[in-house]
């Protein structure tokens, strides 16, 4: 089994009535790409937002450090995912009283 990335795209109704396409990325495992194509589509949340894959990346190594899938099978074909939440706002731009509020000014 290989590891492969998914890049999937959706319209969300729910944001600017659908215009703007989101994305978002899925792994499977698989054997090839067609393979990983497949099971993505049988994902539920695939089918429950109406996506469409936009493109595959099989991933091989990252940074000298080589990816092997091996199989666990108290995990009962479970996908775990940790996550982080990172932010980073440009931060708010500050005036004061004295200082220009626009970053062009006509000479009068």
């Amino acid at each position: 089994m290989k590891l492969y990335l998914v890049h999937c795209g959706f319209y969300d109704s729910t944001v600017c009535d659908g215009l703007y396409e989101s994305h978002v990325n899925l792994f499977v495992a698989a054997t090839s790409f067609e393979e990983a194509r497949i099971k993505a589509k049988q994902l539920p949340e695939f089918s429950a937002k109406r996506m469409h894959v936009d493109g595959l990346q099989e991933i091989i190594a990252v940074e000298g450090h080589r990816i092997q899938l091996e199989e666990n099978l108290s995990l009962k074909s479970q996908t775990i995912v940790l996550n982080h939440k990172h932010r980073d706002l440009a931060p708010k731009p500050t005036s004061s009283p004295s200082s220009p509020t626009t970053s062009m000014q006509r000479a009068t």
